[in-house]
């Protein structure tokens, strides 16, 4: 007997959700990345208004003074989805988690100059409350903001921030041999040490801004802008000939994060600028007025940990670099400096 095996080849009746198909132009395969994102918002057929903000609906467009035609031309370059997203941090989790075993089982952290540790545990461990304050600026974007193309985002940066924060607190226990004094110390240190203070009011008065859009402009670009180069990379540097390689290995993920969140952050500022004059004269008076905040609120701080001359030079510096990123991104240069 013979046996003839015979291959049939079909045709999928559509390659893509309608949604989707009806945004791309044709039935023609689409990435996951549009699937889940293209117009998966609800625009319509809302039973109430939220009670807690009866003004608007539950995805309200004047929830910003930014105007866009089409508010899912604010993509991610990334393509993150949730698939996408988890699968890019699971591998740096474990390039983290590698790192913490390696810096502990050889004892690094013991070769700090002792001078170095306590300026470690005074500017790097009150952070993890600055973080906690961007996890909820975040998540304040993905509540009020409009469009998946943005909100999604947004939530998975939230989750970051509070990722960065346990790594913060990881690399205090791992300092205090896992008694958590080193904690209730930043903790007391964020709440009334005269270096955080400004700091304490700029990432509080952010948590209330009323302009989601502006919001994501103090957060995202004025603030990390400021506190990434500065905390990560300056001061970061300066504790290299003081053994401080340990502690940049426990914090590369910060470094990486940075950048790889900058991408997303510079898509979504530069498109919003490019539609409209009025998007522009916004978007840069806001960064003009969070980053003076940023650079007078960090430069304490910068004081106490590279000195007088070399802190207020660096903060100079991170600011005029923030003024040329708004500028490469469209926005007014002489708004964001005024």
């Amino acid at each position: 007997m013979t046996i003839e095996i015979k291959t049939l080849k079909v045709e999928p009746r559509r390659q893509t959700f309608g949604h989707v198909a009806r945004r791309l132009g044709a039935d023609k395969p689409a990435s996951r990345y549009d699937e889940a994102t293209m117009d998966v918002q609800a625009t319509a057929n809302f039973h109430y208004k939220p009670l807690w903000d009866a003004e608007f609906w539950h995805y309200d467009e004047r929830r910003t003074a930014i105007r866009m035609r089409d508010w899912y031309a604010l993509r991610d370059p990334r393509q993150f989805y949730y698939a996408s997203y988890n699968i890019a941090r699971a591998a740096q989790h474990q390039g983290t988690e590698r790192n913490f075993d390696f810096v502990e089982k050889r004892g690094l952290l013991a070769l700090l100059d002792p001078a170095w540790r306590e300026t470690v545990e005074g500017y790097l461990l009150p952070l993890r409350h600055m973080e906690w304050g961007a996890n909820l600026n975040c998540v304040n974007m993905c509540d009020r903001g409009y469009g998946t193309a943005v909100t999604a985002p947004a939530m998975f940066a939230a989750g970051d921030h509070l990722g960065m924060a346990q790594i913060v607190g990881r690399i205090g226990l791992a300092l205090d041999g896992n008694s958590g004094a080193s904690l209730d110390v930043a903790k007391q240190r964020w709440m009334e040490a005269p270096d955080w203070q400004e700091l304490r009011r700029l990432t509080e008065d952010s948590l209330v801004i009323g302009d989601w859009f502006e919001q994501f402009v103090a957060q995202n670009l004025a603030i990390d802008g400021m506190l990434y180069p500065l905390v990560y990379g300056r001061f970061d540097a300066a504790g290299q000939a003081l053994g401080g390689t340990a502690v940049s290995m426990l914090t590369g993920f910060m470094t990486e994060w940075h950048a790889e969140h900058g991408r997303w952050v510079d898509a979504v500022v530069k498109t919003a600028a490019a539609e409209s004059a009025e998007n522009r004269a916004l978007l840069g008076g806001w960064l003009g007025a969070w980053s003076r905040r940023a650079a007078a609120a960090f430069a304490p701080l910068a004081a106490g940990v590279l000195g007088p001359d070399a802190g207020a030079a660096a903060v100079a510096e991170t600011a005029a670099a923030i003024r040329a990123r708004g500028a490469r991104l469209g926005l007014d240069p002489l708004a964001a400096a005024a």
